[in-house]
């Protein structure tokens, strides 16, 4: 069961109208690495969660947060856009600034939303729900939430350097502040995790069932090998199974593949187009 609070997890009230930022914001709203994204992909991870009754409420916890956060940017995308030139836009934009802020707004924040965030990103795309990890494997997904927290983290971030508005700088960085505990968070989980099921995901499958001689070999597939320095290429693998091992030129290990011809009815490429030279007539 959810209830709503009607007061704010943090305040959301900028100096001055400002409808190309209100346009930014939309990112880290509904964008990839949004607010909307990391709110739902948090409830249905523990939704899905069976079992382990603190993770599970770990998830709900910070599931329940993010809407917060989506409610605050809604709010301040709002405000930002009180106050916008949207009557007679061809005299506003005799003033220079303001036709710099009409250039930039996004038309939707007038025509469809009504001054009003939308679930969308900065661009006016509408969420969508493919941006969502939820596997049912706690690891995996917390792996999902870490780099969820850290492109998000990094947007606001980058949105914060972006604006000299104090009230929206002051809201940022407490959404900085909280990306930064979700961070270490996720990454506290995913240690324990580890330390329980090991590194690799998933831990169930049988390991004498994968080819375990190139389980932990790196291929030199690219011109160069300056890859052959990293920690990666040598010595002890980190889930500790194996040892790391660089191939400067591998080489294949099957044939060329030869596929038969596709029956007539299929209308396939006609006999001889894939020869060398001019088509040659069917046989």
């Amino acid at each position: 069961m959810f209830y709503h609070v009607k007061e704010l997890q943090y305040q959301a009230k900028p100096e001055r109208p400002d409808p190309i930022f209100a346009r930014k914001l939309q990112e880290v709203l509904g964008g990839q690495f949004g607010e909307m994204t990391v709110a739902l992909q948090y409830l249905f991870q523990g939704w899905s969660t069976r079992g382990d009754g603190k993770y599970r409420d770990l998830l709900f916890d910070t599931g329940a947060e993010e809407l917060a956060h989506i409610e605050m940017l809604a709010t301040m995308i709002a405000r930002l856009l009180d106050g916008a030139p949207i009557g007679d836009t061809e005299e506003a934009a005799k003033n220079p600034v303001v036709g710099a802020i009409l250039g930039g707004m996004n038309p939707q924040h007038v025509i469809v939303s009504g001054l009003g965030a939308m679930p969308a990103d900065s661009n006016g795309n509408r969420w969508d729900a493919k941006y969502m990890i939820a596997s049912g494997n706690l690891l995996a997904d917390f792996r999902a939430n870490l780099n969820a927290e850290s492109q998000g983290r990094l947007q606001v971030v980058r949105l914060y350097e972006e604006t000299s508005d104090r009230g929206v700088r002051d809201m940022l960085s407490w959404l900085i502040a909280r990306d930064t505990m979700h961070q270490n968070q996720w990454a506290a989980a995913i240690a324990e995790l580890e330390e329980k099921e090991g590194l690799v995901v998933p831990s169930t499958f049988p390991r004498e069932l994968e080819k375990r001689e190139v389980s932990y070999t790196l291929f030199n597939l690219s011109r160069g090998n300056e890859s052959a320095c990293g920690r990666w290429a040598s010595g002890p693998s980190m889930d500790g199974c194996g040892t790391f091992q660089y191939v400067e030129n591998p080489q294949p290990l099957a044939p060329k593949p030869v596929l038969a011809p596709a029956p007539p009815y299929i209308h396939d490429t006609p006999p001889g187009v894939l020869k060398d030279g001019p088509l040659m007539p069917p046989m």
